[in-house]
């Protein structure tokens, strides 16, 4: 009997194998973390030692040092909950990739104005009624000009402010 005890409290314990794989895994989260800008770090709540761990490892330039600050790191995120840290960084990746996309279109509408002019204002005027049409085509006036000059300049950058602060509120 004891032989087949000893059996269910082994199967109840993970393998080396797994507890390695959930080391590592929290050794990754904490890389993770180090990436993070103080702002973002600071709202996750953490315990203190493994904030100043994590700010500790920014300073790092050693690689052998960087390597053992990751695995402390990895060592005090056992203590620390990573769903919500998992979470909080997958939300924030969801962000980075919804303003990376909100970018893209306002290129995307710039690029257009500037080479279809008055068919793309048109367009756009649908899109948001109630434009200062006048304002909007000196704009694209002004940044196609610039672009046969010299390239891309103050101007574009003015036409996408204006297709950024029209566009705002939008997802």
């Amino acid at each position: 009997m004891a032989v087949h005890e000893e059996t269910d409290e082994a199967a109840d314990k993970p393998s080396k194998s797994e507890r390695k794989r959930a080391a590592h895994a929290l050794q990754d989260l904490g890389e993770a973390l180090i990436s993070l800008k103080d702002a973002d770090l600071v709202a996750l709540e953490l315990p203190e030692a493994l904030t100043e761990a994590i700010r500790d490892a920014r300073r790092i330039t050693s690689r052998g040092g960087g390597a053992r600050q990751r695995q402390y790191i990895g060592k005090l995120m056992r203590d620390v909950d990573p769903q919500p840290i998992q979470a909080a960084l997958a939300e924030r990746g969801k962000q980075a990739a919804r303003d990376a996309e909100r970018f893209r279109r306002l290129e995307d509408w710039r690029d257009r104005l500037l080479r279809e002019g008055v068919a793309a204002l048109d367009e756009l005027e649908r899109w948001r009624p109630g434009l200062d049409r006048n304002a909007w085509l000196a704009r694209i006036g002004a940044a196609q000009a610039e672009r046969a000059r010299s390239g891309a300049g103050a101007a574009s950058r003015e036409l996408f402010r204006a297709l950024r602060d029209l566009f705002a509120g939008e997802p």
